[in-house]
């Protein structure tokens, strides 16, 4: 009876297994297999319920069985009763270790939570069973591309796509493999076959036109859009949207409103189509079609918020015409945050300081400490009255959950600074570096200078590699460069802040004294950086460093090993820089636990740098930022003169800080700090006083 009903089910014929199997369970109700196979058929029939029925009373013939644990588990997908799966699935393990379908279901389920580590610990359980399957090997491919190894994951899903050619879920991972190293053209040929042996993969063919444009190729693009739209199953908002797009590309914009504007009558607040749709009027000069095509939505969707920005958008910033929006959409959501945010920065542009508080009360009073509104009032404080703005945030402080505390209180420290409270904005800033320091980076060693220093050593002509090394002591706004420099290079490298540092020398705080006992040698020290180089992305040396610290003791290695390096050096006048530490801290979070700790740290740190300069030690530049630290403009030109390439300005440098020269306004409270690095200040260049 089994082999016949397996022979239906081959055939297709679901209705006759399943009546072969209705027969079989009716004769021998005891036996477990016959109510295995009539689920199993009922399945096939689209009866689930039915199944479970059958399914369930086989397991209470046979409770132990693997092999119907793992087939309701199948079923329990079907059912999308996940939990139900999963216990199944480790039910089937526990009773057959070496079941490796219930492993797979098991990674798959995994990965569909977007449990990687889950998934990579069962897909090794499943590797003992047989290493070498396909589909263990996709499954390993799969977890390497989740974690982004793009190398790893193309080496074994295409090892998988070449043992099951047929499997389109493995041919789509490799697409996004490929996809992944930028490799267009072996995307796109992965996703089309993924499509031929799926046509229901229907997001795909969507991918395909976008894969075609970013190749150039717009005239494929625009084939395979029209096919798309002459398909009604396929002519959805979402391609008439990407058709919109693809006519922008190409310099159609009359054509992109033939396909936006049908997509924003049902999709009113899509961001992505409105913003496709204000490039296009915009292109065709049709600003009064914009705005009566929007003020009809909005008058339809009064409280969609992208609708409200999109019309804003039209007007000029600032003008009379944009307030009236403004006010507009506070009328229509008058307690939207957003919406009240924006009428209050209207009434700033328009001069309308009171205005502008009031509407900032108006937001603090809906939510409490939001700081949009909390900083606009303390801004009018302080105009009129510095101590009530003082008073205002030290209220904040008390009432803030302490996760908040820390935030608030270095913005109080500001507060107190712009009241002229200097004394007690001091406190303030030291005060929350002391109750920081334990959770922070102690400060770097810092060794002697040796007597005498190895030659520096020739550059290999051959080599067209240029590594920079870039460093500011904290206070030094050294971010503020490399935002600079991240506008213009894509070879400057952050990591040494991140999440992920590389694991080199530079990097360790051992690191000065193994190479002064000799357990690191220079040679060593240089070859670990540059093995760390293929991790950070880098094909070879050239590479914009941003280090965590820096010491002339690392001299004793670059001189040497390293002479084509560069090194750029970011200053500003001491003084300053050690209020600019103590008020906003520094990109490395360095513990500071007092004044004069952080004083004599800085002084013998710029005391080096002083030492590398007239010395000559290394090839360098000193980038001095007093007066350019807050002026995007200004530090591109003087990068770009530096460098001796035009850099493009950054959108921002962060934000605006301390002028130049305001250490002065601390000069009583900061005497004795600011008398250690007043040497040091006049080595480098800077007044006396």
């Amino acid at each position: 009876m089994q082999d016949n009903i397996i022979q239906a089910l081959r055939r297709g014929a679901a209705d006759e297994a399943a009546q072969l199997a209705r027969e079989w369970s009716q004769a021998e109700p005891e036996q477990p297999q016959a109510h295995r196979w009539l689920a199993l058929a009922l399945q096939q029939q689209g009866q689930h319920e039915q199944a479970l029925e059958s399914l369930q009373r086989a397991l209470e013939l046979a409770p132990d069985n693997a092999d119907l644990h793992l087939q309701h588990a199948g079923l329990m997908m079907a059912l999308r009763q996940f939990e139900a799966a999963d216990a199944s699935l480790g039910r089937t393990a526990e009773l057959n270790p070496n079941e490796l379908s219930a492993y797979l279901m098991q990674a798959h389920r995994a990965l569909m939570r977007n449990d990687v580590d889950e998934a990579e610990r069962i897909t090794r359980t499943a590797a003992r069973v047989d290493e070498e399957h396909p589909e263990v090997v996709a499954l390993l491919g799969l977890v390497a591309l989740r974690r982004n190894d793009g190398d790893r994951a193309l080496s074994l899903l295409s090892a998988a796509s070449r043992a099951l050619p047929n499997d389109a879920r493995i041919i789509y991972a490799l697409g996004m493999a490929y996809l992944g190293k930028d490799m267009l053209a072996f995307a796109e040929q992965a996703f089309r076959r993924a499509l031929e042996l799926n046509p229901g993969m229907t997001s795909l063919q969507g991918l395909l036109v976008q894969l075609a444009l970013r190749q150039g190729n717009t005239e494929g693009a625009a084939a395979a859009m029209r096919q798309l739209l002459a398909n009604p199953q396929t002519d959805t908002p979402a391609m008439r949207r990407l058709a919109g797009e693809l006519e922008l590309q190409s310099g159609q914009p009359l054509q992109a409103l033939e396909h936006l504007l049908p997509v924003l009558e049902q999709w009113p607040a899509d961001r992505h189509t409105l913003q496709l749709l204000l490039m296009a009027w915009q292109r065709l000069g049709r600003e009064a079609q914009a705005r009566e095509t929007l003020d009809a939505k909005l008058a339809a969707h009064p409280t969609e918020h992208n609708l409200w920005l999109a019309r804003l958008s039209i007007d000029p910033v600032g003008s009379s015409e944009a307030a009236a929006v403004g006010a507009r959409w506070v009328e229509a959501m008058p307690e939207h945050l957003p919406a009240l945010e924006t009428r209050m920065r209207l009434h700033d542009m328009a001069g309308e300081a009171e205005a502008a508080e009031a509407v900032a009360r108006r937001i603090t009073a809906l939510e409490p400490g939001r700081s949009s509104g909390e900083s606009r009032v303390v801004d009018a404080l302080l105009a009129r009255d510095p101590a009530a703005a003082v008073a205002h945030v030290q209220q904040m402080v008390e009432q803030a959950p302490a996760e908040a505390k820390p935030s608030l209180r270095a913005w109080l420290g500001s507060v107190q600074d712009r009241a002229g409270q200097h004394a007690d904005a001091l406190a303030t800033w030291t005060n929350l570096h002391v109750s920081e320091a334990p959770q922070r980076l102690p400060l770097p060693p810092q060794a002697k200078a040796p007597l005498s220093w190895p030659d520096l050593g020739q550059v290999d002509a051959g080599s067209a590699a240029r590594p920079m090394f870039v460093w500011g002591a904290p206070g030094s706004n050294v971010e503020r460069v490399i935002a600079a420099i991240a506008a213009a290079s894509p070879v400057l490298r952050g990591d040494r802040f991140g999440a992920n540092p590389p694991d080199d020398a530079f990097q360790s705080y051992h690191a000065l004294q193994d190479l002064s006992t000799g357990k690191l040698t220079p040679e060593g020290l240089v070859a670990q950086w540059r093995a760390q180089l293929p991790a950070r992305g880098l094909a070879d040396a050239n590479v914009i460093d941003w280090l965590l610290w820096w010491d002339n003791a690392l001299l004793w290695a670059l001189r040497p090993q390293l002479p084509e390096g560069r090194l750029l050096l970011v200053l500003r006048d001491p003084r300053d820089m050690l209020l600019e530490w103590l008020a906003h801290g520094a990109p490395a979070p360095f513990a500071v636990t007092s004044v004069n700790e952080a004083a004599e740290w800085l002084a013998r740190a710029l005391a080096q740098v002083a030492t590398l300069h007239e010395q000559d030690l290394y090839p360098h530049a000193l980038v001095r930022i007093d007066e350019i630290g807050n002026d995007p403009a200004a530090m591109a030109e003087h990068l770009g003169r530096l460098f001796g390439v035009q850099f493009p300005p950054a959108q921002t440098l962060g934000p605006v800080r301390f002028p130049a020269g305001h250490w002065r306004q601390y000069s009583d409270v900061l005497s004795a700090a600011f008398a250690q690095l007043t040497p040091v200040a006049v080595r480098l260049g800077y007044t006396e006083a």
